[in-house]
């Protein structure tokens, strides 16, 4: 731990992500506007740690440069701004692919056969193993629209801190899973049955999928987009308030009462 705290301490000394680039990378991304200057300082060094301790690893000719880099990095730390670079320990590596790639899926049927199927993905994480993202998809995100195919995939890095991808990370010594369940439970029926029932959702219908995949487009709009999911979910995102330990309806609205002034 001493040797990892004073390497990280060089790291930040002498290759902090420089301050024009930075400026430029939050010039860009929407959904950084809203932080405050200490924020923004903390998650640079954040930014610039992931770099320095991943290995980003594109793929099928995919060419990045440092400000792709720097994009890609301030939003995959965003969700961990409060909670620490050492939440993403366990995993090193972040393949990217220039557009939605295939993955193999298999599964067995109640029969015991075993069946196998292509599906066109644009992220996936690995319970043992690398984050995969479609760069494709990386631009899209940021925006302030619910959509960040970055954040999705951090989501459930996060929710597997536990030793489960479930739809429950591991959770602060102030939280409790009864209140966790108590907010989500009611929130992935109801959800499930709006889409099931055809009805068109101001959220992704994508979420409906599993648990995990609930947490994790709801943890997309809780950056991207908080006061849809407050007002679809309040309490789910009372809960996602103090799992990530960020306000982003607060921090938004901020934003926007700015602009209007």
């Amino acid at each position: 731990m001493f040797f990892r705290h004073w390497r990280r301490k060089r790291i930040l000394r002498d290759h902090l992500i420089p301050q024009t680039a930075w400026e430029t990378t939050v010039s860009n991304l929407p959904l950084l506007h809203g932080l405050t200057e200490d924020e923004l300082l903390r998650l640079r060094q954040l930014a610039t740690l992931f770099l320095h301790e991943k290995s980003l690893e594109p793929v099928e000719g995919l060419q990045l440069d440092h400000a792709m880099r720097y994009d890609l990095a301030a939003q995959t730390v965003l969700p961990i701004l409060n909670l620490g670079i050492d939440w993403y320990d366990g995993w090193t590596s972040l393949v990217l692919y220039p557009d939605e790639f295939a993955t193999r899926q298999d599964w067995m049927d109640e029969a015991g056969v075993v069946h196998a199927r292509r599906e066109i993905r644009s992220g996936e994480a690995w319970q043992i193993g690398p984050v995969v993202l479609s760069w494709a998809d990386v631009t899209a995100s940021g925006g302030c629209e619910g959509y960040n195919a970055v954040i999705h995939e951090m989501a459930h890095k996060l929710d597997m801190s536990n030793g489960a991808m479930d739809g429950c990370p591991r959770l602060s010594d102030a939280m409790t899973a009864a209140a966790w369940r108590h907010a989500f439970k009611p929130a992935y029926e109801d959800f499930c049955r709006r889409v099931d029932d055809g009805e068109e959702t101001p959220l992704d219908p994508y979420a409906a999928e599993a648990p995990e995949e609930f947490f994790a487009v709801m943890s997309e709009y809780f950056f991207e987009w908080p006061e849809l999911l407050h007002q679809e979910y309040p309490a789910v995102y009372e809960q996602l308030a103090q799992f990530y330990r960020q306000d982003t309806l607060c921090r938004l609205a901020s934003l926007a009462a700015s602009f209007s002034s």
